[in-house]
């Protein structure tokens, strides 16, 4: 549906009530950025190994030099064909542009999935994604950072929650109560200092649309992502 038609009094004095939470929002923004830049770190003790089109590399060979690297937690299950159709709509985003402006701040940006290479690299190539993807298959990381929830395996946990919290809370959940494996998407970051990794965050729901850059810029417009779906004004 297509906003009210108004004058352009009305919609000025409409658009200044809209600014004054704006500015709000940005202040509050800018205090939650600084709170996650205070937030503690857990330093990393195991040794975890991916593959890549490269070979084999642990953790710190991700960074590729640089001192900050950000993990993108891409869906995609070993049995599946594909990777989860949502990841991909947020990969097509990480072009070229994008991976060279947090280069050139020291920051290396990866996908990581639990798929095996050979997966990977068949869907890299009919995707066209320029950004590095490695394996985890084989290798604790997923269920360590809870992006692939089996009991079988490891203590089920979503979004800092456990199963047990999650399922007190009364609403079906069938990230946690399923009874096969389940991937889930994220980002985590980790930092180089002295010779070791550390892990300094982690989103989940949410956080992950931080990569959706033009879901960002479409918020601002009237009609969002609907507007393919939209009749035109009569």
């Amino acid at each position: 549906m297509l906003p009210q038609v108004v004058s352009r009094e009305q919609w000025l004095t409409a658009r200044r009530e809209l600014l004054a939470k704006e500015e709000r929002f940005s202040k509050e923004r800018a205090e939650l950025v600084a709170s996650r830049h205070r937030l503690p770190m857990v330093r990393m003790e195991k040794d975890y190994i991916f593959e890549g089109v490269h070979g084999r590399a642990g953790l710190p060979e991700l960074f590729g030099g640089c001192r900050q690297l950000i993990v993108f937690h891409l869906m995609f299950d070993p049995a599946w064909d594909d990777a989860c159709p949502s990841c991909s709509a947020f990969s097509d985003e990480l072009g070229p542009g994008l991976l060279g402006s947090l280069r050139a701040r020291d920051t290396a940006f990866a996908a990581v999935s639990r798929a095996p290479l050979a997966k990977l690299k068949a869907s890299r190539e009919w995707s066209r994604w320029d950004f590095p993807w490695y394996s985890s298959y084989g290798s604790d990381f997923n269920y360590d950072f809870h992006v692939t929830l089996d009991e079988r395996v490891a203590p089920v946990a979503y979004n800092f929650a456990s199963k047990e919290e999650i399922l007190a809370a009364g609403a079906p959940n069938d990230l946690v109560d399923s009874e096969i494996p389940v991937e889930v998407a994220a980002l985590s970051c980790f930092v180089q200092d002295g010779g070791s990794v550390f892990h300094t965050y982690s989103a989940y729901d949410r956080g992950v649309e931080e990569l959706g850059h033009a879901r960002s810029l479409l918020e601002l417009t009237a009609l969002g992502g609907h507007a393919s779906r939209t009749r035109p004004v009569r």
